[in-house]
């Protein structure tokens, strides 16, 4: 998941009347599916920004005593208003087919960025709800309150009148600036020309699909389903290092202005807040809660995946001495073309032989089958207006009762979002259940266009492990509290570890076949599950140095030169270096997003291997461990600590065991 709008300015509250709640969710109205032009997504975010108006100025100026049924059931309504606000603004930045459509999704979403920064500013707002006594509470509202008040005092609510000016200005041009540095890198798709001999090794499918122009060339994109393919299967070096070139400078160097902005900014913001530097600011809230430990997790984990990196490393260099006979040492944009090579010769697993059993239309039923099979619920065609005619939209029942709404955004266009993100868009409360969407970048259709990588099917799945977050954890007691409002370092925990099962031949069985409905052979499951671990050890040195480049630029002093500092970074721990013109980190959406917390993929996998370790016990396919589970860690959302709810769950603390073990597998 790239980008979620997750915990925070997200809530209503069960303790209102039901007709209170339904109140803010009128004010929210339908999503603009349909929205005819930029004009009318500005009158809905004007009409969002009157009611959060409207309700902040009568939450200042409330008085009487301050109570869990009235103060924090209108700061809970206040805030829902800002979160789904959020989440629909961002849909639309995303995918709407215009730039001013998209643009008008921007700039709401910096106006709401703004109104959000006033209210975790406002002295009236925070001491009303220090006020408020949570004497025979229960634990999770105590929760919901002691965590609000903490957000109030890092956003600097304690400063003087000055001080929470500076603090306010420097979070609306943040917002500013992170609106633009995302808009640089969905308009910065790039195309490049190649000559039908060019595309030798990739599968006929593919070359079926890219017919050549009146100028005899064939256009490949930068789009994933482009990108990947050729990455993994041209033959031509020079085409693989002349895309990789194309693709690796995205938005650079415009996005390099903007970035130093947004670190000087941070770093200008986390002083006048008391604290060293942004890094420890934003992982106060965390589950690994400052800078030295994000350090020492990431060298630990490096501890354990570099030594399975250079078995890796070593398989791919015979390979290729094999292919290129002198060759000494690995290319960056040769990684992904020799790994099936690799895997063919040491494990006889053909990733293009598996291919041929992932078409789009199979994988999602599969996916949203295996929901229904794990979880005891149902998932049916839901009836509602879509942006795009490709555009699908389902609602998943638990018996008579509609737990959730979700639409599939799954195939790219340009100048929409460019990778893979659950985006959440209305808060579920009693009688109404949350509303959320999955903006991807899949090939389209059936065996004849729509073939999917597996590692696309994983990312499917991935994604959708959001989701089901989202619908489960969508109707707690205080949605503040719902859904995926966990800690941040946590949200991506249960969809790693739910990508274990596409690699289930049992799940698999069930939707993985070919164009002429012959099930994938258990052998070739069986082989890709030997497969599996090789570059695992190489992939997760190169993630943990995305880690390190995130941590690094949100500790240290603006570089003059982003790319020689983001390789650097980068270098410490991927075994591959960087070439010099890459400039990735102009495209490194993460930045913006996550800030100084990238690590918490790596985190996350940690958590999602130790929750892997109880199915792999009882059966993946365990209905009673699936709805255990769901019962001890999906459906609270945020309402107990990330750790209480694995505890929970495992019955103990979490450990690295499962990580280690899985990096020491014999490949």
């Amino acid at each position: 998941m790239n980008k979620m709008i997750a915990g925070g300015l997200l809530a209503a509250s069960a303790l209102s009347s039901g007709s209170a709640q339904a109140a803010v969710l009128e004010e929210m109205g339908p999503i603009l599916a349909t929205a005819a032009d930029a004009a009318t997504i500005d009158a809905k975010c004007d009409r969002y920004l009157a009611a959060i108006g409207e309700r902040k100025a009568a939450l200042e100026s409330e008085t009487g005593p301050a109570t869990l049924t009235g103060t924090m059931v209108r700061y809970d309504e206040l805030s829902a208003l800002i979160g789904a606000g959020s989440g629909e603004f961002t849909l639309y930045q995303e995918v709407m087919a215009d730039q001013p459509r998209r643009d008008a999704g921007a700039a709401c979403q910096v106006k709401l960025a703004s109104v959000a920064s006033e209210i975790s500013l406002s002295r009236p707002i925070y001491d009303r709800l220090k006020a408020i006594s949570a004497t025979g509470a229960d634990a999770e509202t105590a929760l919901y309150l002691t965590r609000t008040l903490e957000g109030f005092e890092r956003s600097g609510v304690a400063l003087d009148d000055a001080g929470r000016a500076r603090a306010q200005a420097l979070n609306e041009e943040l917002a500013k600036l992170g609106t633009e540095f995302n808009t640089n890198i969905a308009n910065a798709r790039a195309v490049i020309k190649v000559a039908p001999a060019e595309l030798a090794g990739l599968p006929a499918d593919f070359i079926a699909a890219r017919p050549a122009g009146a100028d005899g060339m064939i256009e490949i994109s930068t789009d994933t389903p482009d990108y990947q393919p050729v990455m993994a299967y041209a033959e031509s070096d020079a085409l693989r290092r002349r895309l990789s070139e194309v693709y690796n400078r995205r938005a650079y160097p415009a996005n390099d202005a903007v970035l130093k902005q947004i670190f000087t900014l941070r770093q200008e913001l986390a002083e006048l807040l008391g604290r060293p530097n942004y890094a420890t600011l934003v992982l106060e809230d965390k589950m690994v809660s400052s800078p030295a430990q994000v350090q020492t997790l990431i060298d630990q984990m490096a501890a354990a995946a570099k030594p399975a990196a250079d078995r890796d490393y070593a398989k791919n260099l015979q390979v290729l001495r094999e292919l290129r006979p002198g060759a000494e040492r690995i290319e960056f944009w040769q990684t992904g073309w020799l790994s099936p090579k690799v895997q063919q010769k040491f494990y006889a697993y053909n990733p293009q032989e598996a291919r041929q059993y992932f078409a789009y239309d199979n994988v999602r039923d599969g996916i949203l089958q295996l929901t229904e099979d794990l979880f005891g619920v149902a998932i049916e065609k839901w009836d509602t207006p879509v942006w795009d005619p490709e555009v699908e939209a389902y609602e998943m029942r638990d018996g008579d009762r509609v737990i959730g709404r979700f639409y599939f955004d799954s195939h790219p266009r340009p100048g929409k979002y460019t990778h893979a993100n659950m985006v959440p868009l209305r808060p579920g409360v009693a009688g109404e259940p949350p509303v959320a969407a999955l903006v991807m970048n899949f090939p389209d259709g059936d065996h004849s266009t729509g073939l999917m990588e597996h590692s696309q099917v994983v990312t499917f799945l991935h994604e959708f492990g959001h989701m089901i977050h989202g619908m489960f954890g969508g109707h707690t007691r205080w949605l503040g509290q719902s859904g995926v409002a966990t800690e941040w370092d946590f949200v991506e925990a249960p969809s790693q570890m739910l990508e274990n099962w596409v690699y289930d031949y049992d799940t698999l069985a069930r939707f993985a076949v070919d164009k002429d409905g012959q099930t994938i052979p258990r052998e070739l499951v069986e082989k890709m599950n030997k497969a599996r671990y090789f570059n695992l050890g190489m992939g997760d040195m190169v993630q943990l140095g995305y880690s390190n480049i995130s941590l690094q630029f949100h500790q240290n002093p603006v570089p003059d030169d982003l790319g020689a500092a983001t390789r650097a970074w980068r270098d410490k721990y991927a075994v591959i270096p960087a070439p010099e013109w890459v400039q990735f980190q102009d495209a490194f959406g993460h930045l913006n997003g996550y800030s100084a917390i990238y690590y918490t993929y790596r985190w996350s996998k940690v958590i999602a291997d130790d929750l892997f370790t109880r199915f792999q016990q009882e059966g993946l396919r365990n209905q009673a461990t699936a709805k255990a589970y769901r019962e001890a860690v999906l459906e609270h959302g945020g309402t107990k600590p990330a750790a209480q709810l694995v505890r929970d769950f495992l019955g103990r603390e979490i450990s690295l065991d499962a990580y280690r073990a899985e990096m020491a597998k014999d490949q």
